[in-house]
């Protein structure tokens, strides 16, 4: 199975939504565990990698993608 690609910066669609209503979140921090943000309430949660790829849908917005439109 392919690897999900995903950079810090991206804003990625999960597979459940946060208490809050929201199932998009920005990923913060990474490495062995990937810190994300809910997009909706701003709360923060660290979870290991392996769980975060098998909970990943997609990912919405790449951060690269941005950084090329302003340029």
């Amino acid at each position: 199975m392919e690897r999900k690609q995903f950079e810090l910066g991206d804003v990625v669609l999960m597979k459940k939504q946060h208490p809050c209503g929201a199932n998009e979140m920005e990923i913060i921090r990474m490495g062995m565990d990937i810190r994300i943000k809910c997009v909706g309430c701003k709360h923060s949660v660290l979870i290991p990698r392996a769980k975060f790829e098998k909970n990943m849908k997609k990912v919405l917005r790449s951060k690269q993608s941005e950084e090329d439109n302003e340029a």
